[in-house]
């Protein structure tokens, strides 16, 4: 059950976090990878490589940089190139940043734009035509539940990129259906990231602990936990939702007043 067999995928942001576990679970499914990494990223995509060639996988590492739209068609090309197709896109990779919105200038918004909404569309788009000829595919990326169901108080560009992301995926999807291409997210609670346990611009190891109990199910998720829902999305199995994001974040926004 959901066998990825034979499937070339590619993920972003696949150095840390929810990509490193999406592209480990989608290796032991059978999936070769492409692993998007960002040079600036101060963690190592080797861990990553790893683990998909452990699985007995296929592993193409490209520097990339996916607020550039030249950068995201490298990355389909290197699916093509390596595996000739792709069938698998999952846009993960995302900033987050700090900052009071009487000083966000057009600048750090911009920015962060480029790379949490734009970078999606742009592997997307450098996916649909591959994906329209072969019709079939799959286009997955990660929201958030700020942005989807609730605010992050001094992230106001972030919860803005979150909230496109999900627009996105729903019109993309109406517009795609037809080429048996379906288009979903998955819309993450508090997780234990590199990006989450960063203090300066997120919660940072403190803050973690203070609000995994105040989760209703008792703690804060796993990476693995977001892999596993990715996984599912990306098998034939579920050929038949398109347009859903899907909150993944132990409950936590039914539990707010």
């Amino acid at each position: 059950m959901f066998s990825l067999e034979g499937k070339a995928a590619l993920v972003t942001g696949a150095a840390s976090g929810i990509g490193a576990a999406t592209a480990a679970r989608f290796a032991q499914a059978g999936a070769d990878l492409v692993l998007a990494w960002y040079e600036g990223d101060p963690h190592d995509i080797e861990p990553t490589r790893k683990a998909v060639e452990a699985a007995g996988r296929k592993a193409v590492v490209v520097s990339a940089d996916v607020a550039k739209a030249g950068d995201a068609d490298r990355l389909v090309q290197a699916s093509i190139d390596a595996f000739g197709k792709i069938d698998v896109v999952v846009a993960n990779a995302a900033i987050a940043r700090d900052v009071a919105s009487e000083e966000l200038d057009d600048a750090r918004w911009n920015q962060l734009m480029e790379i949490n909404l734009l970078g999606v569309f742009r592997c997307f788009r450098a996916a649909l035509p591959h994906m329209i000829g072969q019709q079939h595919g799959r286009l997955l990326a990660t929201s958030s539940i700020a942005g989807a169901v609730q605010g992050w108080s001094r992230h106001v560009h972030y919860s803005a990129s979150k909230a496109g992301v999900m627009g996105m995926i729903r019109a993309l999807a109406l517009e795609v259906a037809p080429h048996g291409i379906t288009v979903n997210g998955i819309a993450p609670g508090v997780i234990v990231t590199p990006q989450t346990l960063d203090a300066v611009n997120s919660l940072g190891p403190e803050g973690l602990d203070a609000f995994g109990p105040n989760v209703p199910v008792g703690r804060n998720g796993r990476p693995e936990e977001i892999a596993a829902v990715y996984h599912f999305l990306a098998s034939d199995e579920a050929s038949y939702v398109t347009g859903q994001v899907i909150t993944v974040d132990g409950a936590v926004s039914l539990s707010l007043t």
